[in-house]
């Protein structure tokens, strides 16, 4: 049984980086970020329908008892149907995997001699979480946040933050991708269900491939997000994989968290 008006909100999360150097570029234009205003319960689209031409004529009387009885049995009918409905839109909602705490690991080896020329990152691959993704390339909006991949034309695709390290440079890459979309689970969206020591394939343009391990994986409440942290210099080659995590904020759209995942880079071919 599936709901035709169950939807998935999209909720785009931004990263402040005024602290963090640009190269010598202009920050590029405000993405659009417009989510519909629908009325929703519990997350789903409510619609309810009218007629438009108005009321239906009034019956004899002679039939009104029998017309009021069968209107009572529709309408317990349709209560029921609705709440039906209801519970099963709830159900079929799917809930990312959250961090454990086990899983918060280390943000990083002590140190690291492998590394990589430059070269831009063209896809991704995580195995233990199913994600195959070609990578886009972002930057900044023109307020300091973090541009977000677009949900149109390519809902599925994580994205290369194109100011940071190449994968497999010294320094730390990052790369960023959706939790959810308008028709589901987006790329990251099993994000928060890794473990220390799960490989993360980066294919890049030259035709390597860059092969992290996962060191750690965190959630971090946005208001208190540790950029210094995450996109601190470091001397071996770092991954940073980014999406939205925690509860939703249904008052201003968001959520109210971010999921990190730390990786090292540990060989290449």
């Amino acid at each position: 049984m599936c709901c035709p008006d169950l939807q998935w909100l999209v909720y785009h999360w931004t990263i402040r980086l005024r602290d963090l150097p640009t190269p010598g570029k202009a920050r590029e234009g405000t993405a659009a970020l417009a989510d519909a205003e629908r009325r929703r319960i519990a997350g789903l689209r409510v619609v309810m329908a009218w007629p438009e031409t108005g009321y239906a004529a009034i019956p004899p009387k002679r039939a009104g008892r029998l017309l009021a009885g069968l209107a009572g049995m529709a309408g317990v009918v349709l209560i029921a149907g609705g709440t039906a409905a209801v519970v099963v839109a709830v159900s079929a909602q799917r809930h990312a995997p959250q961090p454990l705490a086990s899983a918060a690991g280390r943000t990083g080896p002590a140190a690291g001699e492998l590394s990589m020329q430059r070269s831009v990152p063209v896809a991704i691959d995580i195995p233990a979480i199913g994600v195959q993704s070609k990578l886009l390339q972002l930057g900044l909006n023109s307020d300091g946040t973090m541009k977000v991949p677009s949900l149109d034309p390519a809902p599925g695709q994580a994205a290369w933050y194109k100011y940071s390290a190449t994968p497999g440079q010294r320094g730390v890459s990052v790369i960023e991708g959706h939790v959810d979309t308008r028709s589901g689970p987006g790329v990251f969206f099993r994000l928060g269900g890794l473990r220390p020591g799960d490989r993360v394939e980066v294919r890049l343009a030259n035709g390597s491939v860059a092969v992290f391990r996962v060191t750690g994986v965190r959630q971090y409440l946005k208001s208190k997000f540790p950029a210094k942290t995450i996109f601190a210099r470091t001397s071996y080659a770092a991954l940073r994989l980014i999406t939205c995590g925690g509860d939703f904020d249904s008052a201003t759209g968001h959520y109210l968290s971010s999921t990190v995942v730390y990786a090292a880079l540990t060989a290449a071919h």
